[in-house]
């Protein structure tokens, strides 16, 4: 499953799959998903190098029917809970940082329309997305105020342009989000990715996360039927604590591909340092040296701990999408916190990997054809998605006054 460019060989988003069936159970999706890592990991390296848009890879995504974990299984889908799809990210995340991260942006876009939609638009989203095998992508920021929508009463006009639209070009539906003009009423809505109106600015050129497309989009009149503006009826949008649950949930992604990047970076480490590493001190084997053991032993320890603290808050993320209806606001909030905390564990342990690993693999290791650099350059690209200490501030504050943040864009 190769394609040449230049004198790298990549990933043919044109060969077949070898996959013949389809996982049924929670640990044997996960299995898939280590089994796509093996495929990303072979030229990782140089992919992050090249810098292409990951067509081949998200078309492998489709190809192990990773894409469909979360859809109605009636209509093709896997079926699968919420815990399973993190760990599914964290897994491919070894491998490839930017493919786990827009696999995990997938799954939080195919859940969009469960968490604002109506019960009507949630099913006829989802059993199109199980049934097309689609890949979703979003065109949403906050802080860009650049979307205008105009109601031309039976639809709506969006125009405008967001800064971040994280892995639209390579996908079939794009969630897009903007205010009606004179009003202060946000909607979001699913529309095809690839249609005259949405223009990819190809701007991005950051030094991680290189292969999410993340750059910006222009969008020119791009129309959408009242029906399809998710939770809105009669004009009218309807609010419930769930509806919010995206922040948390999103945290939850967020958590589980930074450590999947930070296991990939000590795994990687482990190997190197068994196969090439040069001893120091007088012993014969680099693994031999104290420094070598304890640096390992100490990393490992705060990954298990990291890991093991987002499987918890996982499964009472998925208790909560068991029975939205008896969600409370202070549910909300409470849970909000878990993944606060989770969201600060995570950036801090990756970020202490993906560095410390060179401790241990030394000199050689830093050579271009390694790569091991770019462990440690997705994860602070994407840890400084928003500021870590508004998180750990939330926390603070329901220690010390028992509060719960308010829900809004990133609380």
């Amino acid at each position: 499953m190769t394609i040449t460019v230049g004198s790298q060989a990549f990933l043919n988003p044109q060969s077949p799959g070898h996959w013949t069936t389809r996982p049924t159970t929670a640990q044997e999706w996960e299995q898939r998903a280590y089994e796509v890592a093996e495929i990303l990991a072979v030229d990782a390296a140089e992919r992050d190098r090249a810098n292409q848009t990951p067509y081949a890879e998200v078309a492998l995504l489709k190809d192990s029917g990773l894409t469909t974990l979360l859809g109605p299984t009636e209509h093709g889908g896997g079926g699968q809970e919420w815990s399973t799809a993190f760990r599914v990210v964290r897994a491919v995340s070894t491998a490839d940082g930017s493919i786990g991260h827009l696999l995990g942006y997938h799954y939080q876009w195919n859940f969009v329309p469960r968490f604002i939609g109506t019960p009507e638009q949630a099913a006829r989203f989802e059993a199109e997305v199980a049934r097309d095998n689609l890949f979703l992508a979003g065109a949403i920021n906050s802080r860009d105020k650049d979307v205008v929508i105009t109601d031309k009463g039976d639809h709506l006009v969006f125009n405008g342009k967001k800064f971040f639209a994280t892995g639209s070009r390579v996908s079939d539906l794009t969630c897009l989000e903007g205010v009606i003009e004179g009003t202060g009423t946000h909607v979001f809505a699913m529309v095809p990715s690839q249609q005259a109106g949405l223009t990819p600015m190809n701007n991005w050129d950051n030094m991680g996360q290189r292969l999410t497309e993340s750059g910006g989009m222009f969008i020119e009149n791009i129309h959408v039927p009242w029906e399809d503006a998710l939770g809105f009826v009669d004009g009218e949008f309807r609010s419930t604590p769930y509806g919010t649950m995206q922040i948390p949930t999103g945290q939850l992604v967020m958590g589980s591909f930074w450590l999947g990047i930070a296991r990939g970076a000590l795994n990687e480490t482990v190997k190197y340092t068994l196969t090439n590493g040069k001893p120091w001190g007088g012993y014969e084997h680099t693994y031999d040296e104290p420094s070598v053991i304890d640096t390992i032993g100490d990393l490992t320890a705060k990954l298990w701990a990291a890991e093991a603290l987002v499987d918890q808050v996982a499964q009472e993320n998925v208790e909560i999408h068991r029975d939205p209806a008896a969600l409370t606001e202070r549910g909300r909030g409470e849970h909000k916190i878990r993944t606060a905390a989770v969201k600060s564990r995570a950036d801090e342990v990756a970020l202490e990997i993906t560095n410390r690993i060179f401790e241990v693999s030394r000199a050689r290791s830093t050579a271009t054809k390694y790569g091991f650099d770019r462990f440690w350059r997705n994860v602070r690209t994407h840890t400084v998605h928003d500021p870590v200490a508004y998180q750990r501030r939330e926390l603070g504050r329901y220690q010390l006054c028992n509060e719960v943040p308010e829900p809004g864009w990133y609380s």
